[in-house]
């Protein structure tokens, strides 16, 4: 056999040394930008590990935004005939349509919308399995050159999200934030709502009734947004996950109850804390067809990302959905929302009673509160935690704005929610 020159086999390693190195795939280093995990896998992580060494420990947990009351009867009512029409040949169903089933979608836009005196049809209605599933896809159909304004401190997943496609910048530790998105701090000397930023951004996130504040803001005050929008040519990406909780009449339940908010605005709901389906899983995307970039409409582009990137959430979910409409699922869920808002009004009065400083559990479920003096976040989190075996979560992990705050949930039930307001008070 005859032998290969050496000059030739150094030759052939080399290439393939190089085609090697060519060849050999990449992830996305964006991710790599990312400071941490997940705030709320780091609250996991830190509650496993106290359960662990105190075992004997009742830990009451008023940190993550779940719901512990069960399914309302008419929604279960639902769900299981939904189910035995799965039975059936003739009533079987298999993918759902593109942007969720008629039943449901005019079920929202009559009740949600048309009877507010908010104009939105039915097929500007995307129906999904998730509010923080569209809030963090939504920006996928947006150019990676656009600026972002968010509230800080604000729900992480609008951000980290952003991370994730390459839009926010460098990240300074030292600040806890990004070199290219627009921070409007909410604090307690603007009443924890934002103030139109100087610097003209191209998405504003907004999230009312506020997750972690709990605070809300006018439709006088939302007005402002929409005409600002419209003016600089931004788009508002609207979160009302927590409508339900309002009990305030000048607060708006969706921002399409201001003029001009169809040519500016986008808006996410969820069932998780309205209807208790956290573990369900329905939300749905109201894209006005009036919202253009020029002569395209964001309503095509967010169908198109649908129609590619999913599948429609589950025919018997979709049916649970339309039964949070019915005549007996309202009156079930107002009782229910009662029972979360009667939970805030004892967190809120008794930590009023302890001394601490509180604000937010009116028209939202949550109850912001200033840590006592000197003390971090993350350090009364510790506190609370071996001290009284309650869970909250750090004010900082929403932003640098909610350093030296603290929010509680009224997730709970009633007997866990006094039971941790007699602990705190006797800490």
């Amino acid at each position: 056999m005859e032998q290969v020159k050496p000059e030739i086999t150094a030759v052939l390693k080399e290439k393939r040394k190089n085609r090697e190195v060519r060849f050999m795939f990449k992830v996305n280093e964006n991710y790599l930008k990312l400071p941490g995990s997940y705030l709320f896998s780091t609250i996991g992580k830190k509650v496993a590990a106290y359960q662990a060494a105190n075992p004997d420990r009742q830990i009451i947990r008023l940190g993550i935004g779940d719901v512990t009351q069960p399914l309302a009867p008419a929604i279960i009512d639902s769900l299981h005939k939904a189910v035995d029409e799965m039975s059936h040949a003739e009533t079987f169903r298999g993918y759902a349509p593109d942007l969720g089933y008629e039943f449901l979608r005019s079920a929202i836009a009559r009740n949600d919308y048309q009877d507010r005196g908010a104009d939105i049809a039915e097929d500007e209605i995307f129906v999904s399995d998730g509010a923080k599933s569209d809030s963090g896809n939504i920006q996928e159909i947006f150019s990676l050159d656009n600026k972002i304004a968010v509230c800080d401190p604000v729900y992480p997943v609008y951000v980290d999200s952003n991370v994730m496609a390459g839009r926010t910048g460098s990240y300074d530790a030292r600040t806890q934030t990004w070199s290219d998105v627009i921070y409007m701090p909410c604090t307690a000397d603007n009443g924890f709502s934002p103030e139109i930023p100087k610097e003209t951004p191209d998405l504003i996130y907004l999230c009312f009734p506020n997750n972690p504040t709990g605070a809300t803001i006018t439709k006088d005050q939302l007005q402002v947004w929409v005409d600002y929008a419209n003016r600089v040519g931004a788009v508002i990406i609207y979160d009302a996950a927590y409508e339900a909780y309002i009990s305030e009449e000048h607060v708006p339940h969706t921002i399409f109850e201001c003029q001009g908010a169809r040519t500016c605005a986008i808006e996410l709901k969820s069932f998780s804390k309205n209807a208790g389906f956290t573990g369900v899983r329905l939300s749905y995307t109201v894209i006005p067809k009036d919202l253009k970039c020029g002569d395209t409409a964001l309503h095509s582009l967010w169908a198109r990302r649908h129609g590619t990137k999913y599948n429609g959430a589950p025919y018997i979910i979709q049916r649970a959905g339309e039964a949070v409409y019915s005549p007996e699922g309202k009156e079930q869920l107002k009782e229910q929302v009662a029972y979360y808002m009667n939970n805030a009004r004892v967190i809120y009065e008794g930590l009023q009673e302890a001394g601490y400083t509180v604000s937010g559990g009116v028209n939202a479920p949550y109850i912001w509160l200033k840590t006592p003096a000197g003390m971090s976040s993350w350090e009364f989190f510790d506190y609370l935690l071996e001290n009284a075996n309650v869970v909250g979560t750090p004010g900082s992990g929403f932003g640098p704005s909610g350093e030296g705050y603290f929010r509680l949930t009224a997730f709970g039930s009633y007997e866990n929610t006094v039971t941790a307001l007699e602990r705190i008070k006797k800490l």
